[in-house]
């Protein structure tokens, strides 16, 4: 959520960048800052009517004690009054401030400097890649060809199961899951992030706080009786850790990883795109968040991305990574970096992680702060990216290390794995 103040204080700046993430509404800006010019109305009417209160109140106990107790029952009936008054300028106030936040969230972020200005997928920028493209016999098959020819995933059966988007993960399958699960988590935690295991619902204020609400709901499963959502990603619960926290400088930066399972009910439209595992609505993947100063929030941000690379390279796997355009970012980021890697059975490259700075948006929403060296409170910054989201990385490894003798994979996932193919 952006901050009442910085819109003031750079109403331009704001309108200019939100015209960069093609907001279609900045009138809403002139709507928050007359809410807050009555916001401010109101309150400075409800404190001189509370002070009046407060000291006629004062007097009356002076009258009293001189014996002048006509002029102090005069006082009473004032505070009486006074205070009757108060009862709907307290109302108005708090009805103020509910609009003016209600309101206030309906700004995104703003998108931060090095954001490319763009509208649609196609006008994000390349910023480098790596790796080879296969070159696949003439009988190469897509995924879920291939996951059924030894028998790793059946879609079918999971739609009996629950319905589409759901498959079961049976043998070799199951354990190559197991394995990059294992693997990504390791590979994390050797590069200085903290592994958790989160809850796998939340309640309304964690999917606030990172900004799922008012944004997402129907993105995402609700439990109707126990008003929960079943996390969409594991950055909801894991950055919701610290919410209400006032950490110390020297605590910063945390860096936490975690494997969860995630819950998306827009799994998108039909057709060979969403075909096999290349979109689902409940996968598993691993998260990395870092909450961090805000001064070294893009600096760690391309860190983060540093760190994604090495994964992708080390899975031997062809990548790109694209900085998001404005119009291709999400509501909350300031700033994203997608990877991709290259399918190639399928020939097209499939999204595996995005990475995103969201300086203060949620942590703003979460009160998550820290103490400076002047001892005052300041948002932390927050980030973070899928390192890696499973389901599309296993259509790339199954389809692009295919040959005659079965599916080689990648020797880093040898040891998990317990061998060095699917056959």
């Amino acid at each position: 959520m952006l901050q009442v103040q910085f819109i003031r204080q750079n109403k331009a700046l704001v309108l200019e960048r939100l015209g960069v993430k093609q907001f279609k509404e900045p009138g809403i800006v002139d709507e928050v800052l007359a809410l807050d010019d009555q916001r401010k109305k109101l309150t400075l009417e409800y404190d001189e009517t509370q002070a009046k209160v407060n000291a006629a109140s004062k007097e009356i106990g002076k009258l009293m004690a001189s014996g002048d107790k006509a002029a102090a029952e005069a006082r009473k009936q004032e505070v009486a009054s006074l205070k009757q008054a108060l009862g709907p300028i307290d109302e108005a106030l708090r009805s103020t401030e509910k609009l003016l936040h209600d309101t206030l969230v309906k700004l995104p972020n703003l998108p931060g400097p090095n954001v490319p200005v763009g509208k649609t997928p196609e006008e994000n920028v390349e910023v480098r890649g790596g790796g080879a493209k296969p070159s696949l016999a003439a009988d190469a098959v897509p995924h879920w060809d291939l996951a059924k020819k030894y028998d790793l995933i059946d879609f079918e059966l999971g739609n009996k199961i629950t319905g589409s988007g759901f498959p079961v993960y049976k043998n070799k399958g199951a354990r190559l899951q197991r394995a990059l699960v294992s693997y990504f988590l390791d590979f994390n935690t050797a590069n200085g992030y903290t592994e958790m295991l989160p809850p796998y619902v939340v309640n309304e204020a964690s999917a606030y706080g990172t900004g799922q609400l008012p944004d997402k709901e129907g993105q995402m499963y609700f439990v109707n009786e126990d008003s929960l959502y079943l996390i969409p990603t594991a950055e909801v619960p894991v950055t919701n850790i610290y919410r209400d926290e006032i950490l110390k400088e020297s605590d910063l930066p945390v860096r936490m990883t975690a494997y969860t399972p995630c819950f998306r009910r827009e799994a998108g439209s039909y057709g060979k795109d969403v075909r096999g595992l290349n979109r689902l609505h409940q996968f598993e993947k691993v998260e990395v968040v870092q909450l961090v100063r805000p001064d070294q929030s893009y600096t760690v941000l391309e860190e983060m991305v540093a760190h994604v690379e090495r994964l992708i390279q080390s899975l031997g796997l062809p990548y790109r990574i694209l900085n998001l355009c404005g119009g291709d970012m999400g509501f909350t980021s300031a700033q994203t970096y997608d990877f991709e890697v290259y399918s190639a059975a399928q020939d097209k490259w499939l999204e595996v992680s995005s990475v995103s700075n969201f300086e203060s948006y949620q942590t703003n929403r979460m009160k998550i702060r820290y103490k400076d060296e002047q001892g005052k409170n300041q948002l932390v910054h927050s980030l973070n990216g899928s390192s890696l989201a499973l389901p599309r990385i296993v259509a790339c490894l199954l389809e692009n290390n295919q040959t005659p003798g079965g599916i080689l994979l990648p020797a880093v996932l040898h040891p998990y794995f317990g061998g060095d193919r699917i056959a």
